[in-house]
């Protein structure tokens, strides 16, 4: 699909909960060319008032996408409903952008990779920590510290905010879906490549979904990599440290402040101004169908995303033991 710069791209919006008003609003207000026609919500029964008033409102996302005036298609639901989601826009021509995580297995993301590129559909994933500008600014800075040798990567969430605390049911997908996948979508990023090799324990109180995920990545060119992603009690935190031959970036996305080091030069630091994440994903959607080019996270890379988590799950089951990604591909 492509269309003018004139012409206003009709969304679709499915899932309006707490995040997905974000969406809403964002939509409503940020994303010149684009506005939300329908929504599909569980409760329809309740009248459209505030950012809802004027728009059509659907139970079942079929009907939604069906929808003729609906163009494009953006979701935000819980991963366990996402695959089939996906294949209903495919099968409709429609493209679609979905909430990270794609899927809450590598088997569900590929399928649904396999069935964009057969419809030949844009599929977008919303990773949204690829456009927050701490992170960038970070990923700017690698090529002055040499070759990467070691990564430390921490994501610490709130439970308040948490997504399982704002859903019933096990289809909420536990610490390493949520929060943890943001960081296994980083070390690709910036690392360019993939990982070959995954160690992994999770902490899950009571048998319940895990509140905490550790992970050491060896990536295919021997960059070794530790994440830690974790729902807690005592505040955000958000770093990353990337460790190379000439020097050391270390970034602070909470706090919004980047550092490099180079050899004995004195330390450079920057503070962040804020920016909208969601925004530029919306943006960025938007303009992959109005120039018909690929998104810059695709379904693919949301797909290798969930995979690595398999991987990090299979050697969680095996007490931590090393196994291969290459086997969640």
């Amino acid at each position: 699909m492509s269309g003018s710069s004139n012409q206003q791209i009709g969304i679709g919006l499915i899932g309006v909960g707490r995040h997905g008003r974000r969406y809403l609003d964002h939509l409503r207000t940020d994303v010149p060319g684009a506005g939300v026609v329908a929504v599909c919500r569980k409760r329809t029964d309740v009248p459209a008032t505030g950012a809802l008033a004027g728009l059509s409102l659907y139970a079942d996302y079929r009907e939604l996408i069906a929808d003729p005036l609906v163009q494009a298609v953006v979701v935000v639901t819980l991963p366990s409903l996402c695959p089939e989601i996906c294949l209903a826009a495919a099968a409709a021509g429609k493209p679609v952008l979905i909430e990270k995580p794609l899927a809450n297995a590598g088997a569900e993301a590929r399928a649904m990779v396999r069935a964009v590129e057969r419809a030949g559909v844009l599929l977008m994933t919303a990773h949204t920590m690829r456009f927050d500008s701490t992170v960038l600014l970070a990923r700017e800075q690698l090529q002055s510290i040499g070759r990467l040798r070691l990564v430390d990567l921490v994501n610490h969430v709130d439970s308040a905010a948490s997504l399982a605390t704002r859903s019933s049911g096990a289809a909420a997908p536990g610490a390493l879906l949520e929060i943890g996948v943001h960081l296994l979508d980083l070390v690709r990023f910036f690392t360019g490549e993939e990982v070959a090799q995954v160690q992994c324990r999770l902490d899950r109180p009571g048998g319940a979904a895990e509140a905490a995920a550790r992970a050491v990545l060896h990536t295919s060119a021997g960059v070794v990599c530790s994440i830690d992603a974790a729902r807690v009690d005592t505040g955000r935190v958000g770093t990353m440290r990337w460790e190379g031959t000439e020097g050391t970036v270390t970034a602070d996305w909470v706090q919004r402040t980047v550092t490099c080091r180079i050899g004995v030069e004195p330390q450079r630091r920057w503070t962040v101004e804020p920016s909208p994440t969601i925004v530029a994903v919306l943006r960025a959607f938007i303009h992959a169908i109005r120039t018909n080019t690929q998104p810059p996270v695709t379904g693919l890379d949301g797909c290798r995303a969930v995979e690595l988590a398999d991987a990090c799950y299979r050697s969680a089951a095996l007490d931590g033991a090393a196994v291969s990604a290459e086997e969640s591909r």
